[in-house]
């Protein structure tokens, strides 16, 4: 009789600790979580703020909430007698196992992380990057969405954007437009440079300032190539290009300036 109120004094005693255990665990879990939810309130208070972008903000949210919540369950953990040190070996563990599975995945986060920090370009700029072509329609924290100047959708790796030279088409006022043309030998090329510049200046979208640009780029067998470099902006560049071709074909050919033809030099040797 006596060992069986013995067992039924500790079998109390034990219901009791692991109950008050209990209780406290789902009190710690409770107050934890408030308190977690709380921190991530003030972060994203602290954030909008200092007018933090949104794709960035939501990133920070939730990294501090997922580490929060790793400390939460390594506490209680402690608390309930569990060791914590094999528990946070293994996460360590299972951390580097995915950082060498998803390294890749990993560095297009990181660079994602420093595009939108540092502010390259911004959706709607014209940048070539990565090899690419085309205007940004959405900075994403793993890869970056660019639409190519013939209509197609792509997807770019941040890392290969971050690691690579960008250029930025529309972070300048204006851009130079690259066009030649080719004179016969026997023109006046100095006549033919005055036309150009004062039709080209005509040219819709073309900026007077800085002026446009008409010099001789090179020398070929039918005779002196100009570089004529109108300048606009970049919204109006293929407007301008394409323009600025026919203008240059109608120029001269209103001017009565001779049509480049190949020259050849033909030698009769009499035998």
């Amino acid at each position: 009789m006596e060992n069986i109120n013995q067992y039924q004094q500790i079998a109390a005693t034990y219901i009791t600790e692991m109950g008050t255990k209990l209780l406290a665990v789902i009190l710690f879990w409770i107050v934890g979580r408030w308190l977690i939810g709380l921190v991530g309130k003030m972060l994203q208070r602290v954030l909008e703020k200092q007018k933090v972008d949104p794709t960035l903000m939501r990133y920070l949210g939730n990294f501090v909430a997922v580490t929060l919540n790793i400390v939460l369950v390594v506490a209680i953990l402690g608390y309930c007698g569990f060791q914590t040190t094999t528990f946070a070996a293994l996460v360590a563990g299972i951390g580097i196992a995915i950082g060498a599975a998803w390294g890749g995945l990993l560095s297009n986060l990181a660079a994602g992380i420093f595009l939108v920090v540092l502010h390259p370009f911004k959706v709607g700029d014209f940048i070539t990057a990565g090899g690419v072509t085309g205007t940004i329609t959405e900075i994403g924290l793993f890869v970056t969405t660019v639409n190519t100047p013939d209509n197609v959708k792509t997807m770019i790796g941040n890392g290969k954007i971050f690691s690579d030279t960008i250029q930025n088409f529309t972070a300048n006022d204006y851009r130079r437009v690259e066009l030649k043309c080719q004179l016969a030998g026997s023109a006046d090329h100095v006549a033919a440079m005055l036309v150009l510049r004062e039709k080209l200046a005509m040219v819709p979208n073309v900026l007077s300032k800085p002026p446009v640009e008409v010099e001789i780029l090179e020398f070929n067998l039918v005779g002196p190539v100009l570089g004529v470099r109108p300048f606009c902006h970049n919204d109006h560049y293929w407007q301008v290009y394409f323009d600025g071709n026919k203008t240059i074909r109608e120029a001269l050919a209103a001017a009565g300036f001779p049509a480049p033809m190949p020259a050849q030099l033909v030698m009769v040797q009499n035998q």
